[in-house]
């Protein structure tokens, strides 16, 4: 209430001010056009029917000064008739000011509430993808890292992953994936494929039998989906250690050496996951040696708007050859600001070092 009557002083004063104001003159000074300010004051702060209130109190108040000015004789009508129709425009347009405010402000408020809706979801769907995700998995007697950023737009929820476990045969078992889309459905067909996942490697004891199962399973799944992903076993030599890993259609791990040296670790495409449940699935080997760093990722971390998926993976050979030796935390975080700024895509990364 005391809202409502402090947004009512000012088109009052604007009224009855000039009113007073030509009364104390007295009939010899004319000022009673100055009552038109009272609707525009209104305007700005009043609605519409308050607004359209006091231009018609300022007319009527114009026209009863008039009478007091002795503004109706004939040599001072045709004043007094501009000055009235004067006050009776100004009402007319502070009345349609009024309605453009109110429309704007309107248009504002909704604006700003579906804005406010926008950042709620948008952190709902960041909470939602960092608790499928889970914790930092740990691979042991390696160092290892993992980063994921959502995508600059959409509902920052997506169907990329990482996972590491203990292997069947000893080890550890590394995944990244990427189930297509960035929704909650693929963030919840993404959450199935990886609890699967873990489900089969329980038995399985080579990537490729993992996938193979996988693709079986998948041939029934609750929530359809098309997946790439690498999975890849790590065990500690006494040398370093050695990996073997299979891909299913995904973008290939690249392999930073000790010495500075960089390579994809690329062999014939292999079907991804969802497609044929009977597609091939083969192992491939490599020794790891002291100091040297596997860098699992998604397609987000090499794709760009105006390149090619070649162009990225260039890129992403010469960002780790120019970044050798560098923490494996800070590799991670360089990596994923390098590549934020053409960024359409998640990224996910699962990082592992050999110690020296």
């Amino acid at each position: 209430m005391d809202a409502v009557i402090r947004a009512h002083v000012l088109p009052l004063v604007f009224l009855l001010g000039p009113a007073v104001l030509d009364l104390a003159l007295g009939r010899d000074q004319v000022v009673l056009g100055l009552v038109a300010a009272s609707p525009l004051v209104a305007a700005t702060l009043l609605g519409r029917r308050a607004t359209a209130a006091y231009g018609l109190v300022a007319l009527l108040t114009a026209a009863l000064l008039g009478v007091y000015d002795r503004q109706y004789v004939d040599e001072a009508l045709p004043a007094q008739v501009i000055r009235l129709t004067v006050v009776a425009v100004v009402g007319v347009v502070a009345v349609g000011a009024c309605v453009l405010r109110v429309r704007r402000e309107g248009e504002l408020a909704r604006l700003s509430g579906e804005a406010a809706s926008a950042r709620a979801a948008l952190r709902l769907g960041e909470t939602l993808q960092r608790h499928l995700l889970g914790p930092p998995p740990v691979v042991p007697v390696f160092e290892s890292a993992v980063r994921y950023l959502p995508a600059v737009r959409g509902a920052r929820v997506g169907g990329d992953w990482y996972d590491a476990f203990p292997a069947a045969g000893g080890g550890t078992v590394l995944v990244i994936g990427d189930v297509a889309g960035h929704d909650p459905q693929a963030a919840a067909a993404m959450a199935e494929v990886r609890g699967m996942l873990r489900a089969v490697a329980v038995d399985a004891t080579s990537p490729a039998e993992v996938l193979r199962a996988l693709d079986r399973v998948m041939a029934h799944p609750s929530t359809p989906a098309l997946v790439t992903v690498v999975v890849a076993t790590v065990t500690r030599t006494a040398g370093g250690a050695t990996l073997c890993w299979s891909n299913a259609g995904h973008p290939p791990p690249a392999l930073l050496g000790a010495d500075g040296s960089v390579r994809l670790l690329e062999r014939v495409p292999e079907r991804l996951l969802g497609v044929t449940p009977e597609s091939p699935r083969t192992d491939a080997e490599v020794v790891l040696h002291p100091g040297d760093t596997l860098l699992l990722y998604t397609d987000g971390l090499v794709e760009r708007r105006d390149g090619t998926l070649d162009e990225g993976s260039a890129w992403l050979v010469e960002e780790l050859h120019r970044r050798a030796g560098e923490p494996l935390d800070e590799l991670c975080d360089r990596l994923l600001a390098a590549a934020s700024a053409d960024r359409h895509d998640d990224v996910a990364l699962l990082a592992v070092r050999v110690p020296a």
